[in-house]
């Protein structure tokens, strides 16, 4: 018997983000092995939406069916707690958490913990959550979600061709990310400032719309460290465009703040590439000790000794990249990780019939 789902996704489900390509593989995988899948948008602007973005939100979660499978992402979800409360009773909420909104880097303290009890109210009404790593679920247990009503389904990763590097020159650096704070581009441009009587060039390819005034500063930060003629802003990139930048890299660069997963750094291990990263959120358990080398995150000088250490020394890259060769013969394919996908639905919502364990709506006075 087939069985149906919503996806609510926050604004565009065509995005090339980690989390919206997650969002996609998995609904996309889904309806093709015989689901009934729908994948709505709530809008624009989350976790930090208008008031008409989120009236409108108000209004498509009153439509759906009594009983519904709603698989929300938590960008939006965790942002809506009255919306997850008052539909608690009726709805089999399943949330989807890429990473804690509260863990954003570039957040002032009431920010953060305005986000974290948004996120912490929204979870209390859901059946159960995925999330896709280990990192993060251990992550909510500070937000009161018991471990049996968390899954773990890891994002699958397509097979790729083995980089075949920039072939002589300079090296190329591959910097696959959007262009906001929690990336880490303003870290790596420093960084590599120190590093300039080395042969690289940067490439970096991502979007940066997502916070204008971050890929401003980027560029700014590229033309005060006079490196506009060593880093590359490729802007977001097709799956064509992306494979080619793959293809002609020699080393990986990713100096995120936090990562609930990091769908890029397991892209770079699918093509064989050495990794220089950090040991933020899930990042060393997706990247293993003999395939990268990671530094604590902020710490520029950390980093700028990895990087000289894999450009200076071409037997580091080489085994860096060994190490890369053979993880990613273990990374899950999205077979893999859709197959767990449907276990855990049926686990959270199917077995236990259309009323709801979750709590109550909160009630005002």
């Amino acid at each position: 018997m087939s069985r149906h789902c919503i996806f609510l996704v926050p604004g565009d489900p065509d995005a090339r983000t980690g989390g919206f390509l997650y969002d996609r593989h998995i609904a996309r995988r889904l309806s093709a092995s015989g689901w009934q899948v729908e994948v709505r948008s709530l809008g624009e602007g989350w976790p930090r939406p208008t008031a008409a973005v989120r009236t409108t939100a108000h209004r498509s979660v009153e439509a759906l069916p009594d009983g519904a499978w709603v698989v929300a992402d938590a960008l939006a979800y965790g942002a809506m707690p009255e919306i997850a409360q008052a539909h608690a009773q009726r709805l089999r909420w399943v949330a989807l958490v890429h990473h804690p909104l509260a863990l954003e880097t570039g957040l002032d303290a009431p920010a953060r913990a305005e986000l974290f009890e948004s996120e912490r109210r929204a979870l209390a009404a859901a059946r159960g959550v995925i999330v896709t790593s280990a990192s993060t679920a251990r992550a909510l247990a500070a937000y009161g979600v018991p471990r049996a009503r968390i899954a773990v389904v890891e994002p699958g990763t397509g097979p790729a061709p083995l980089a075949s590097g920039s072939g002589g020159g300079p090296l190329s650096l591959l910097c696959v990310a959007t262009l906001t704070p929690r990336k880490g581009h303003a870290l790596l441009l420093d960084a590599l400032a120190g590093l300039r009587d080395r042969r690289w060039v940067l490439h970096c390819a991502g979007s940066p719309t997502m916070d204008p005034g971050c890929a401003e500063a980027i560029a700014q930060r590229i033309d005060g460290h006079r490196l506009r003629d060593r880093v590359v802003l490729h802007g977001e990139c097709d799956a064509r465009q992306l494979e080619a930048l793959y293809a002609r890299a020699d080393l990986f660069v990713l100096p995120s703040f936090h990562e609930g997963y990091g769908m890029a750094l397991a892209e770079a291990l699918a093509h064989g590439l050495p990794v220089i990263s950090t040991t933020a959120g899930a990042i060393p358990d997706t990247v293993p000790a003999d395939a990268g080398l990671l530094v604590a995150p902020g710490d520029e000088t950390a980093l700028r000794a990895a990087l000289a250490r894999v450009l200076d020394v071409p037997a580091e890259r080489a085994r860096l990249a060994t190490g890369a060769r053979a993880a990613r013969l273990r990374l899950p394919s999205w077979e893999q990780s859709v197959a767990r996908f449907a276990s855990a639905l049926e686990a959270l919502c199917g077995a236990r019939g259309q009323g709801s364990t979750a709590a109550a709506p909160e009630r005002t006075p």
